[in-house]
């Protein structure tokens, strides 16, 4: 499908960050400020394309995009107020990457592209496009392939369920090991051991 005939639909607030759910990808990212805020994807050659997140819930831009899965890349751009005084920095010719991502594609490329504000004067926005000079988020699969394992399938009736307290065992472990004459609490056994407290 041509990205230019693409259309964003509303998606989820959550979870937050890009979610592949195997057909197409929820973006979510949280902005009280943002006036707008684009997902850009960037084919092999760099070539953006911008889709405004259509809805915004407590906060929280959305998008849904079917057919974008694993290994797209794509960051953010965020439309709302450039008011240094006030913290607020909104600059849609800067690149954002997704503070939720779940992976990372490139390296900074150190310029002044990548300032918000004017080299000479910081309350005067930067036009600069950084996204030349960004690395990219990458939309990741939360599905793992197992190959050719498969689950053991222990029948119930032959499952054990043993939960401890890993303080208190290994505390009690030793002890029984030092009333018996083995380590001392100085020196405790490794992760690998196995214990065996003698009875009575």
């Amino acid at each position: 499908m041509a990205r230019a005939r693409m259309e964003i639909a509303s998606g989820h607030p959550y979870p937050l960050g890009a979610t592949y759910d195997g057909v197409g990808t929820n973006f979510s990212i949280f902005s009280e400020v943002a006036d707008q805020v684009e997902v850009c994807l960037f084919d092999e050659g760099g070539r953006e394309t911008r889709f405004a997140l259509p809805e915004e819930t407590a906060h929280v831009h959305h998008g849904y995009l079917a057919g974008v899965g694993p290994g797209e890349r794509y960051g953010y751009r965020v439309h709302g107020p450039w008011r240094p005084a006030s913290g607020h920095r909104c600059n849609s010719d800067k690149l954002l990457l997704d503070p939720y991502g779940k992976a990372v594609e490139g390296r900074v490329h150190w310029n002044r592209s990548l300032y918000g504000h004017q080299h000479a004067d910081e309350s005067r926005m930067s036009r600069a496009d950084s996204a030349g000079s960004m690395p990219k988020n990458v939309v990741v699969s939360p599905y793992f392939d197992w190959g050719n394992d498969r689950p053991p399938a222990t029948p119930w009736h032959k499952t054990v369920v043993y939960e401890m307290h890993t303080k208190g065992s290994h505390s009690a472990i030793l002890t029984c090991l030092h009333s018996s004459g083995g380590p001392s609490p100085a020196s405790p056994p490794s992760r690998s051991s196995t214990i065996c407290c003698p009875s009575g």
